[in-house]
């Protein structure tokens, strides 16, 4: 820098005497016109003057060079005394691992510690770096370093540049050299963890089945009841220094700092355990469904974060928790079983708005799940024959169907009504509008629905789903049904229709639809089976219903069942009770053969849980069953699968069947693994 200004002031100096020796000649070249004697004289001092100004010129230089070159040993020594004096550890090393030279600070600092090989590790990150950098041809070399790593008990941050030194000519590889500022910065990572700890989070704990414990134990064990459940509550809140108010008869507010969240993850929400520990008269059992969030610029937004969770966590059935951070969903417990209810109140409140809802509406949709099934399809002609009574236009949105559902459709379409009530994606697509009623059945999910692009055209929404609730659930919804106690969404239709203010009569093939989806569902009405599921069938009968004909329906082929006995003839058996067997031949109706080969080999004695792998083509399907002893929902949830305790499916797309079958064994050992601790 000092060398272009004095540059600039020698260019500007010779420029003004390149003037002056111009304007003198002119002004000897006119005395001359006039005076001709003056010619040689004129000649003499003009050749003077030259001289006179060459010499100067020379002199300045000289000068100016004496000033530079003083003045770069003056910069020089300040840089070296710098280097030598820096208050940050120093090294200058070159990328062969060879030390140049450290400061006498950096040797302190790091005298009883190997420093050498985090040295050896910085500059393996620079070699590599440099490497990208090189491939990267239209890419500037970024010649900057800024990491942080730790060393001992110390947290540095690490910055400096390399520079190129010499090519080799043989192998014509560049050698740089790198030099490195070793910045402590434990102090300051401290107060930011100690800044992040003392942070609050926010959350919501619900007792899940307050009321109907409450209704079905003596009025003298209330309150015993209620204090034993409250004191666990306070008792585990004052674990982590925690703030617990009570907001409702079943609900809690907590606060507590963000540094205790590793305490709770660690001891895995022991207090879901605890409560159900508890003991209440009649066999009943409390549990608790609990959300934390750690998310939101204000105290209040984590509180409205953790409401939205809380839905989720009820929605996938109690008896868990949920903690959200980084944008992501935690999940623990959530091993027991649903526990049905027994009021049907909700039933009727929700049979009403709908009603109403329809009414309103200009026309009205019923979509499932891709590859529907008789469940998803059941319900859908519920729907359909509600909103039909109320003179409404409707329509049922079918694209996709799984293995036997196709023939169920043709029968369908053989009624007269029924011929162009059935329609496809593109015809969906024109026909509705931002005043159409859309009911989505047997999914909550955005990505699992028959048409996704169906959701963004109204903002008419209804879901009606038994299905445990996901983070991919579909938002901005006017009304829910969604009882995961419930055995199918056939089962939540009917109640529908039979709670419904208008006088429904449903056709033979809605009755049979109905019923078979729950009779689908429930596997002959052997799982997930309550009260209100053998009511709902009861409804059906008496609608009439032809059970004989529907059983048919459930019939395999010979082919299909010497599949299945192969499959379970295959099955291998993990941690003693678990049976998974494989699927291997590609068939598109592989996951209806696996999920009746899972059926099959429940029935096999000592096996509480069985999962079945198949061969889909472009993606891996999984079909899990269990007894209730084994939560396979919660083992197929973690391969991006989902569903209850005791039925449960997952599609796994960029494996084959071995990496699956392997993920799949690992995921079961970590759900144990889980259970002990």
């Amino acid at each position: 820098m000092p060398n272009n200004r004095n540059r600039k002031l020698s260019d500007k100096f010779v420029s003004k005497t390149k003037i002056y020796l111009v304007i003198i000649a002119m002004l000897l070249i006119t005395l001359c016109y006039y005076e001709v004697h003056f010619i040689t004289p004129a000649i003499l001092f003009y050749v003077l003057i030259l001289l006179y100004a060459y010499w100067t010129n020379n002199k300045r230089k000289v000068e100016l060079s004496e000033h530079i070159k003083e003045l770069t040993l003056t910069v020089d020594n300040a840089a070296k005394s710098t280097l030598i004096n820096s208050p940050f550890p120093l090294v200058i090393i070159e990328t062969d691992g060879n030390i140049i030279w450290k400061s006498s600070k950096f040797m302190h600092e790091f005298a009883n510690i190997d420093i050498n090989n985090y040295l050896n590790n910085i500059v393996k990150e620079i070699k590599l770096e440099i490497e990208k950098n090189d491939k990267e041809k239209d890419k500037e070399l970024e010649d900057l370093i800024h990491k942080r790593i730790e060393i001992g008990e110390k947290t540095y941050k690490v910055v400096g540049e390399y520079v190129k030194t010499k090519e080799k000519d043989k192998k014509k590889q560049t050698e740089y050299m790198t030099t490195l500022y070793f910045i402590d910065e434990t102090k300051s990572r401290e107060l930011e963890n100690q800044y992040q700890n003392s942070k609050l989070c926010v959350g919501i704990v619900m007792i899940d089945n307050y009321e109907e414990i409450m209704q079905r134990i003596s009025d003298e064990d209330k309150p015993i009841l209620t204090a034993k459940i409250e004191k666990s509550l306070y008792d585990w809140a004052s674990e982590f220094e925690g703030l617990m108010i009570k907001a409702e008869r079943d609900t809690f507010v907590v606060i507590l700092e963000q540094k205790y969240m590793a305490k709770l993850e660690e001891e895995k929400f022991h207090i879901l355990d605890k409560i159900k520990e508890i003991p209440i008269p009649g066999k009943l059992q409390s549990t608790l469904s609990i959300a934390i969030s750690l998310e939101g610029k204000s105290n209040y937004e984590k509180y409205k974060s953790a409401q939205a969770m809380i839905d989720i966590a009820l929605g996938r059935g109690g008896d868990q928790a949920i903690l959200r951070k980084e944008g992501k969903y935690i999940f623990f417990g959530g091993r027991a079983q649903e526990l049905e209810k027994r009021t049907k109140v909700k039933a009727r409140i929700v049979a009403h708005a709908l009603e109403e809802l329809i009414a309103e509406a200009n026309n009205v949709m019923i979509m499932g799940h891709t590859n529907s099934d008789i469940d998803a399809m059941g319900a859908s002609l519920g729907i359909y024959r509600l909103a039909k009574t109320m003179e409404k236009e409707a329509y049922i949105v079918n694209e996709t169907a799984s293995f036997g559902l196709n023939h169920f459709i043709e029968m369908a379409k053989n009624e007269e009504e029924y011929k162009n009530a059935i329609i496809g994606k593109e015809e969906a697509l024109e026909k509705i509008n931002q005043d159409t009623l859309l009911v989505v059945v047997d999914t909550h999910k955005t990505t699992y629905v028959e048409v996704p692009e169906l959701l963004e055209k109204t903002n008419k929404i209804v879901v009606i789903d038994h299905h445990r609730r996901s983070t991919d659930f579909i938002e901005n919804v006017i009304l829910t049904f969604h009882e995961v106690y419930a055995s199918s969404a056939c089962e939540l239709v009917t109640e529908l229709i039979e709670y419904s203010q208008k006088e429904i009569v449903l056709s033979q093939i809605e009755t049979e639809g109905l019923y078979a989806g729950i009779m689908m569902d429930t596997k002959n009405f052997t799982f997930k089976t309550g009260v209100r599921t053998f009511e709902a069938a009861a409804y059906l009968r008496k609608c009439g219903v032809d059970i004989i004909k529907v059983k048919k329906w459930f019939q395999s082929d010979l082919e299909t069942y010497h599949k299945i006995a192969d499959i379970v003839a295959n099955a291998e058996i993990v941690k003693e009770t678990i049976g998974i067997s494989t699927y291997d031949k590609q068939d598109s109706n592989c996951n209806i053969i696996c999920a009746k080969a899972a059926d099959e080999l429940l029935t096999i004695s000592d096996i509480t849980a069985s999962f079945v792998i198949g061969n889909l083509g472009d993606r891996i399907c999984i079909s899990g069953r269990s007894i209730g002893d084994i939560n396979v929902q919660v083992i197929l949830e973690k391969l991006g699968g989902g569903g209850h305790i005791t039925l449960a499916g997952a599609q796994v797309e960029g494996m084959n069947m071995e990496e699956v079958k392997q993920e799949l064994i690992n995921r079961i050992n970590e759900y144990f693994s889980e259970i002990a601790s």
